[in-house]
């Protein structure tokens, strides 16, 4: 009986420390949303390039705060205003087992181009300053630029690197055998629209990750992620819906996590046109031309009881495009006031003393809770005078429209993809043209903010860069040519246990979550 008693204890200890073991090798994360290609180089998004970062690198990548970190590349040097040479990480290899070299680089970098045939956002725009690159040695690589390009360190981050044998292959031919990187998991299966799997690189030139295989599981809907939580479904979420925030902290068996986000919510007041489709004054001009009535609007704005009452304090009041700590913030630009007697005040002083009339359109699907903030501004600009009617609408049909200028107030969301400020300042209010100020829907222009932009593009010296970007910041912020509200924060929620530092980017990355 003692000899069956001790089998059987014995058998139970074995398989209390083997099943915990079997589940520490696996993880399942619940995505708020899912790779719409594993072409790596075909199409710029949000979970495209989430799922890039654990198949492949670049030559260097960014950290949690978006900072340049080396890479493939373990230094790199500009020896001259267009040419930088980069030396490569040794003893690197594929998934495939093939080793790393620097004619994979040149390859990847040809390969752009023919990745961006029918491409609705191409990956174009981050190798268009370069001018040649070549292979000097195996473990060599020199880039010439067009001009001096200050930011082809951010630009190349964004650019994985695959084997140089499929510089051809376009993304239509690309099999699933194809997707091979060096980065920490190798691809197992995408099935669109529901999970990517993946398994453990062994070979990880930065360390073997936690996780032997793990499954990345899209629930669009935000009640059906915390649901598959809660069920023990997942063992992580990203994008905690606000109203569920609360309930989730106050179970003992999960934790919660918010960090400051780079996703800027703003307006974009129409000010070129004398005659604006949805704003009238009482003599039918445009008075969203002038500067100081889009100044009494941001007066107009509690920013903070929007983040209070509709993001559960998940947030941060926006002065400009990038938080405190980006590189090019400027910290002379002070916080916005909420001063709604000031802002009739100032609408009487340049001719508007009963106000005007504005039908204000708003996604309500393409941002956390944006329908709501939309009914939220417009009772706040009502209240100065400013009679808003408001209008809500799915954000595929809003953002073409708003592309067509079919409205004059636009709500849009922009994140700050290359970590510094010029990389949502030139989108966001450069003046509008070829290459030039794309989601510019306000058409705000200043020539000395554009001659500032670009000589700040073109300076590597990062001090100057910087103060560059400062002074045209000042500019557009003077200008009222952008109306910054808030910037989101980032929320994940997982099981007691498990840890994830969160990123400002967003990105949720299986090498980066431990238990």
């Amino acid at each position: 009986m003692t000899r069956k008693l001790l089998a059987l204890s014995a058998s139970l200890l074995c398989g209390a420390l083997f099943i915990p073991s079997l589940h520490a090798q696996n993880l399942t994360v619940g995505l708020s949303a899912l790779s719409t290609s594993i072409d790596p180089q075909f199409y710029v998004g949000g979970a495209n390039g989430a799922l890039s970062r654990s198949l492949f690198d670049g030559l260097v990548n960014q950290d949690d705060k978006q900072k340049i970190v080396p890479a493939l590349a373990i230094s790199w040097k500009a020896t001259d205003e267009t040419t930088w040479v980069f030396h490569l990480r040794p003893g690197v290899t594929f998934h495939d087992g093939s080793s790393f070299s620097a004619q994979d680089v040149v390859a990847s970098i040809h390969r752009v181009a023919l990745a961006a045939k029918n491409s609705p956002s191409s990956y174009l725009p981050y190798v268009a300053d370069i001018a040649d690159v070549r292979a000097i040695d195996p473990l060599t690589v020199e880039i010439k630029t067009k001009q001096p390009a200050a930011l082809l360190l951010n630009n190349l981050s964004r650019i994985a690197i695959l084997p140089a044998r499929l510089e051809k292959v376009g993304t239509d031919a690309l099999k699933n055998t194809d997707i091979i990187g060096t980065g920490p998991f190798k691809f197992v299966s995408w099935t669109p629209n529901d999970q990517v799997v993946l398994e453990r690189n062994d070979h990880y030139w930065g360390g073997k990750a936690e996780w032997e295989h793990v499954t990345l599981k899209v629930y669009k809907n935000d009640s059906s992620r915390v649901a598959a939580l809660l069920a023990g479904d997942t063992d992580l979420i990203e994008n905690v819906p606000t109203s569920d925030r609360h309930r989730l902290s106050q179970q003992s068996q999960l934790a919660t996590l918010s960090v400051p986000g780079n996703r800027l919510l703003y307006l974009h007041p129409d000010q070129d046109r004398d005659k604006s489709p949805f704003v009238q004054a009482s003599d039918g001009s445009n008075p969203l031309k002038k500067a100081d009535v889009r100044r009494a609007m941001s007066l107009a704005i509690n920013r903070q009881l929007i983040i209070d009452r509709i993001y559960d304090g998940q947030g941060s009041v926006a002065s400009q495009l990038v938080p405190q700590g980006y590189f090019g913030y400027q910290p002379a630009i002070a916080a916005p006031v909420y001063d709604p007697a000031k802002a009739k005040d100032l609408l009487a002083k340049v001719g508007y003393p009963s106000g005007f009339t504005l039908t204000f359109q708003a996604s309500n699907d393409r941002y956390p809770n944006d329908a709501r903030v939309a009914q939220a501004l417009g009772q706040m600009l009502s209240r100065v005078g400013i009679k808003t009617s408001v209008e809500t609408m799915p954000g595929s049909v809003y953002f073409s429209r708003a592309a067509k200028r079919d409205f004059s107030l636009v709500m849009g969301g922009a994140a700050i993809e290359t970590g510094e400020a010029s990389g949502i300042l030139g989108p966001l209010l450069e003046t509008f043209g070829p290459g030039a100020g794309q989601g510019n829907r306000g058409r705000y222009s200043n020539p000395e903010f554009d001659r500032l932009l670009n000589q700040a593009r073109e300076t590597l010296d990062a001090s100057q860069r910087e103060k560059l970007l400062q002074q045209a910041t000042s500019i557009a912020m003077q200008d009222e040519g952008i109306i910054p509200l808030l910037f989101l924060a980032n929320t994940w929620a997982m099981k007691k246990g498990f840890h994830y530092d969160g990123r400002s980017d967003g990105f949720t990355l299986p090498y980066y979550v431990h238990k």
